[in-house]
């Protein structure tokens, strides 16, 4: 069985590969390809990814190529993760939203439909060359950002064989499962929402529910990505919440935060991304593995420790950070993939959460609208875990945010200008059409050479 990375040369690359060398004898890969056309990167964080596999794996036809077409033909599945513009676009899809005095968050705020005009052509080329040289019943998990609209525009397309996936909710669960001192497997929840918009409406040990007493426990606000909120609004909402609706519930201290720190997220990863990439260019992979993952260490380490701390002003627990290829895989960024991979090959019904069609699993949705939701898997065939009773506050922004995703994904297939200003002014962190306007003349004007006339 055959899997390709699009977007292999990335920082990520080597937790990618951990994770599918660690699972390959099980899920029964043989043959795994990474790719990037950033020929640069894919000879660093590629031949790191390579030099992993040779460790764990040696026995494992492991690839790396700068061609698309050799990276999918006969895939059987495909995870993709690119960044088109790279960092510097991000920081400037961010600088525009700011400047407006706008939430640039590149996902939930209004740089995600910037980054959305870049990716989904690109995606789009990928998913023909699938349909073109993949294996008849290729499943292509994306990654890529915005994943919510990013996903909502490829179905909407008619790539069927797209699944979103995003580690958020499953780390959360894994955060309480540590919280508690067992096994990830133990700690379940009911996931629904929107990708990086979502609730759990339940989260059980062990088969027994656990969500008032989380609520209630200190540790839930200091140990987990639950710090971010404060225990007014969790006891309010009454229910766990995904980190990142963080931007939408405290969005005025968000700007207030970034504009305060003077730097956004994009210009932090950029710069880790740069002092570790030029540090890493100048050793030896197979001769000085070793030096190299301590340097990756270094600089991976300070850009854990800064997520969304400048946007919230809550720093995570710092701890030293240390890549262990050793260590069994926790099943993090590639986890949500190979978990679905492994239902589908194994008999029996598994539980994970997807960003998939609706298919009236919660309600006031449409079928085909791509929500993100705990799904049962049997033999490859997932279906939505049905959620009677969301909360009336939850529904109100997931509605809000849904309108603007289906209004983005439609002008991003057919390239409508006009359609573009009614997605960004019906999107809850701007809410404004002069501001829609504005911001999407000056994406236009920003995207030209990546994407082609809109009308």
């Amino acid at each position: 069985m055959k899997i390709s990375v699009i977007g292999g040369g990335g920082v990520r690359a080597m937790f990618l590969a951990k994770s599918l060398a660690q699972s390959s004898e099980e899920l029964k890969f043989d043959e795994i390809v990474f790719m990037d056309n950033n020929e640069k990167k894919l000879n660093i964080y590629g031949r790191m990814a390579a030099r992993l596999v040779k460790e764990l794996r040696p026995e494992l036809n492991f690839r790396l190529t700068t061609d698309p077409v050799e990276a999918v033909r006969d895939a059987d599945y495909i995870i993709t993760t690119i960044r088109v513009g790279e960092d510097d676009m991000r920081i400037r899809d961010e600088r525009i939203a700011l400047n407006l005095g706008l939430l640039g968050q590149e996902t939930t705020g209004a740089a995600g439909f910037s980054f959305a005009m870049r990716s989904v052509p690109a995606l789009a080329r990928y998913c023909e060359l699938a349909k073109k040289y993949a294996s008849k019943d290729v499943k292509i998990f994306n990654f890529t950002n915005p994943a919510g609209v990013v996903s909502q525009t490829l179905r909407d397309m008619g790539y069927d064989f797209t699944f979103g996936i995003c580690d958020c909710p499953s780390s959360l669960l894994h955060s309480f499962a540590k919280l508690y001192g067992v096994p990830q497997d133990s700690v379940t929840g009911e996931c629904y929402g929107l990708n990086h918009l979502s609730f759990f409406e339940s989260v059980k040990l062990d088969g027994r529910e656990i969500m008032p007493e989380l609520l209630a426990d200190p540790r839930l606000y200091t140990e987990t990505d639950m710090r971010f909120f404060g225990k007014d609004l969790v006891d309010h909402m009454g229910c766990i919440l995904n980190e990142y609706l963080y931007y939408y519930y405290y969005r005025e201290e968000a700007v207030r935060n970034i504009l305060e720190a003077g730097i956004t997220r994009g210009e932090v990863i950029r710069d880790v991304n740069l002092h570790m990439t030029e540090a890493l260019s100048h050793m030896d992979i197979g001769k000085d593995f070793e030096g190299c993952l301590k340097v990756f260490d270094l600089w991976y380490g300070k850009r854990e420790d800064a997520y969304m701390s400048n946007e919230t002003g809550v720093k995570r627990v710092k701890t030293p950070y240390h890549f262990d290829i050793y260590e069994k895989d926790a099943g993090g960024y590639a986890g949500v993939a190979l978990k679905y991979i492994r239902a589908r090959n194994t008999p029996g019904i598994s539980q994970m959460i997807l960003c998939v069609p609706n298919q009236g699993a919660i309600p006031g949705l449409l079928d085909s609208d791509v929500v993100e939701i705990t799904c049962s898997l049997e033999n490859g065939v997932y279906t939505p875990h049905k959620i009677h009773n969301p909360g009336e506050l939850q529904m109100e922004l997931i509605r809000s945010v849904k309108l603007y995703e289906r209004l983005a994904s439609k002008a991003l297939r057919t390239k409508s200008i006009s359609t573009a200003i009614d997605c960004l002014m019906v999107h809850p962190l701007v809410n404004s059409y002069s501001l829609a306007k504005e911001l999407v003349n000056a994406y236009l004007e920003s995207n030209k050479e990546y994407t082609e006339e809109w009308n």
